[in-house]
């Protein structure tokens, strides 16, 4: 669809129209306000996000809470998560440009494209358009070579498999192996057990143990582990715990009976307040969130630009203050430099760790284990995961409010305490087996595998 003259502001147009897309630089954008901007009446990017943001938060009044939007074949309720700041544009004296995330009721996010007339202190929204959903595009934009005009070409069959996501749902046998080590006297071990819950459907294939164990929960958050004491005979013997998978995208869900309370407190690696209350109340200040979703929003913003995934140092313990000083670490320290900050800000969060599994193959290895989170806000938990989203930048959105089909769940919570009780005390969170020999913590070998359902692949 092509922008026809009556949406060109002259030749200066013709030069600035090319920010007009949610993939600008924002060191152009505000070249091209520079320019564009009236001798008389300057307009700056800083007006512009003001005008979006009171244009939606009218609507949303008029919507008893919610932003209505309407195209030709469907009908939306959504909520501001953010205006993207980085792709505002003034494009003349009297036209102006916004990108902004608005999620609906179930959590699928929109990126929506406005276009806005008026002044600096009166901008009424001319036209709006769905750009993307959870980070796929609709429609990408392209200039004709003739007349410099900009239009939009469809985007079909977008997919996000390459970027390690299985959207729907996916089938799969996951082994989970364990070498023990020469054990030099009694020892014990606890395991995590995966168990079905309303996104992950579990059958235990085999579990194979060599000698008597048992399955125990810890208190607070009821995981189930496998525990059993060992004996030097059982050096070098393998433990094999074999399921079968059926795993559903996971979207944010209500959990009306859930204390809210726990997860707004400190656990031992993962502090409230402080710093943290710190720095979540300078960042929330400057980008103008008002809701705990866009509160969380910013805050998983600032993860992604300040935290670098990195295997370096101590990482892998899930430590906050590590990941906030080094700046570093795997999903761990990513997930829990959230959660803390999260918490400070008065949003609850909580911690889960698995495995994701390969979605450019059907069969082989996982590279060890993997952890996300989730947060509480418009009466529903949203699934995020920080670290992907670190990787895969074009899947930021898409993991603001989802985890995809291709994973399991082993364990939820931070220092979890079964009965018995490791002599180390607390277990950190539970994906690789704790062993203890002796009452001293060692080390044992874990293998992950999967062979993923032919049908489902």
């Amino acid at each position: 669809m092509k922008y026809t003259n009556r949406l060109i502001s002259g030749l200066v147009f013709c030069f600035l129209v090319v920010f007009v897309s949610c993939q600008t630089s924002t060191e152009d954008n505000q070249e091209a306000s520079n320019q564009a901007a009236s001798t008389e009446e300057k307009v700056t990017i800083a007006d512009v996000e003001r005008g979006i943001r009171e244009n939606i938060k009218a609507k949303t009044k008029e919507g008893d809470g919610y932003f209505s939007f309407t195209n030709d074949t469907s009908e939306f309720s959504l909520k501001l998560v953010r205006v993207h700041t980085e792709y505002l544009s003034v494009l003349s004296s009297s036209e102006f440009f916004a990108c902004v995330d608005l999620a609906t009721e179930e959590g699928d996010v929109y990126d929506v494209d406005f276009f806005l007339k008026g002044s600096k202190d009166d901008m009424e929204v001319t036209r709006t358009s769905l750009h993307k959903l959870n980070g796929k595009p609709f429609y990408t934009w392209q200039q004709n070579k003739e007349d410099k005009t900009w239009f939009t070409v469809d985007v079909k069959n977008a997919s996000n498999k390459l970027l390690g996501v299985i959207e729907g749902k996916d089938e799969f046998i996951f082994k989970y192996e364990v070498e023990l080590p020469t054990l030099a006297g009694a020892g014990e071990i606890w395991m995590p057990v995966a168990t079905s819950d309303p996104y992950q459907t579990i059958e235990v294939l085999t579990m194979d143990f060599p000698g008597e164990y048992e399955i125990i929960k810890d208190k607070e958050y009821e995981n189930s582990i496998l525990y059993a004491k060992l004996s030097p005979e059982q050096s070098n013997e393998t433990i094999l715990i074999e399921y079968l998978v059926k795993r559903s995208e996971k979207g944010p869900y209500a959990d009306p009976a859930i204390d809210l309370t726990r997860y707004l407190q400190p656990s031992e690696l993962m502090p409230v307040g402080n710093r943290f209350s710190v720095i979540a109340e300078e960042v929330i200040k400057e980008k103008n969130a008002e809701t705990d979703l866009m509160k969380a929003r910013v805050l998983y913003d600032y993860v992604i630009d300040n935290v670098r995934y990195a295997k370096q140092g101590v990482y892998g313990t899930g430590d906050a203050n590590y990941a906030c000083d080094s700046k570093s670490g795997n999903c761990t320290e990513f997930h829990s430099l959230f959660i803390s900050l999260a918490r400070s800000a008065g949003i609850p969060a909580r911690f889960a760790v698995g495995a994701g599994i390969p979605s450019s193959r059907d069969e082989g290895g996982v590279d060890g284990y993997h952890c996300w989170a989730e947060f509480y806000a418009e009466e529903k938990w949203w699934p995020v995961d920080i670290s992907e989203a670190d990787k895969y930048t074009a899947l930021a959105t898409y993991y603001f409010g989802h985890h995809p089909a291709n994973r399991i769940e082993f364990s939820k919570g931070r220092d979890l305490a079964p009965e018995p009780l490791p002599k180390s005390g607390k277990i950190n969170f539970l994906a690789y087996p704790v062993l203890e020999v002796e009452g001293e913590p060692d080390f044992v070998q874990t293998t992950f595998t999967f062979n993923r359902s032919t049908e489902n692949s």
